[in-house]
């Protein structure tokens, strides 16, 4: 019998990033022949937690996944039935992601509660120990939750040092996060800009995803305002929605007198735009003051976009320098000769590297650690 596997996790209709990676993981599992299905939440994050215009996708459920939305976030009576319920179906392996300290209380009961059955195996993906913005509560919550999981997967080396802080004993295993290859195939850059009604003769970079302060898209303004940005005419496509007050960037870009030499597209970006998007840039900057991995580096990967990105955190293991794209300080004139430098490459440079390295970034590769961990727990 084929081993029964449950994601505990956002997805459809909820939006964004971990949506997408849960769906995506998912259907590894489905096409490698596993029982798969994906326990949601009903509520995720009440409303006036959560930064964004809204938490929910405009665009139809994934084909072929069972996605049951059953999970509220802070209501304890829902965590019970929850747990109970799935402690009666009693899969083979539960994984489970954790990303915001938020949500140790839900999921550290429910998966308390699992563990009863003494046949669950529970592997946790650990998206973050220590989240980007810190909170009251984060160390409890987060020590509450680590004591659920049998087994960890981090997908950065910072991450997984954050966690030997926490949690030194259970076995835990590094792995790349693997490409999003569900946004479609590469398409040529002038179909993309057509698309979005670009120049095809500009020079343009892209910033791409939610704007939070950590991904230090105020230093990357700055750096557009260096006079060798001017001069050389390039521009900055910004893509993404904000996930803060827009008020300081914008007061900023008029001090700056940068308005002309950027594109600002900051709506939420669709899964069914983002291939535009990546396709129409020359390369994708990734300006962080703070990182553990990011879902936009796979991204830039797959659609062999080559990046700038801060010595912060995971990037720099991620994108290897003058090959993959370039590392830089997350300081406006460092940022400012990196882009230069990148012009001063050409993407043909960076092309033969991205396409090396992009074949490390399997759900393969995800799906058999997954696995193999659950092998070793004895239950």
């Amino acid at each position: 019998m084929n081993k029964s596997i449950i994601i505990i996790g956002p997805a459809h209709p909820l939006r964004g990033g971990l949506a997408t990676f849960n769906q995506r993981l998912a259907k590894e599992f489905l096409d490698e022949g596993f029982d798969c299905s994906i326990y949601s939440f009903s509520l995720q994050y009440p409303s006036f937690l959560f930064p964004g215009t809204t938490q929910y996708s405009s665009e139809s459920a994934p084909e072929g996944l069972k996605i049951f939305s059953k999970i509220n976030s802070i209501n304890p009576l829902n965590w019970i039935k929850v747990g109970n319920e799935l402690k009666k179906i009693k899969p083979d392996i539960i994984v489970v992601r954790y990303w915001l300290p938020f949500m140790g209380p839900a999921l550290g009961k429910i998966l308390r509660i699992v563990r009863k059955n003494n046949h669950t195996k529970i592997i946790a993906i650990t998206d973050n120990i220590l989240p980007h913005e810190k909170r009251p509560g984060d160390i409890s919550f987060t020590k509450y939750f680590l004591k659920s999981p049998d087994a960890f997967i981090t997908m950065s080396e910072k991450v997984m040092n954050d966690l030997k802080q926490f949690e030194k004993t259970k076995p835990a295993k590094e792995v790349l996060h693997p490409l999003y290859d569900n946004f479609g195939e590469i398409i040529s850059k002038r179909e993309a800009r057509n698309y979005l009604r670009l120049n095809n003769d500009e020079k343009i970079i892209l910033f791409f995803g939610f704007i939070r302060k950590y991904k230090g898209l105020d230093i990357l303004l700055e750096a557009m305002a260096d006079k060798r940005i001017q001069t050389s005419k390039i521009k900055l496509l910004i893509a993404g929605e904000f996930y803060e007050d827009e008020k300081p960037y914008r007061e900023l870009i008029d001090k700056l007198n940068i308005k002309d030499s950027l594109i600002l597209r900051t709506n939420f970006i669709s899964d069914s735009e983002v291939k535009y998007y990546l396709c129409s840039a020359d390369a994708v900057v990734q300006p962080y003051r703070n990182a553990t991995q990011s879902g936009v580096t796979p991204l830039a990967y797959h659609f062999e976009k080559p990046m700038i990105v801060s010595n912060v955190g995971g990037l720099p293991n991620l994108v290897a320098n003058e090959k993959a794209g370039l590392v830089v300080e997350p300081e406006p004139t460092s940022i400012a000769d990196a882009i230069l430098r990148y012009y001063e490459l050409g993407a043909d440079y960076f092309i033969p590297h991205l396409r090396v390295e992009k074949q490390k970034y399997s759900w393969q590769n995800l799906v058999k650690t997954i696995t193999d961990l659950a092998n070793d727990i004895q239950k």
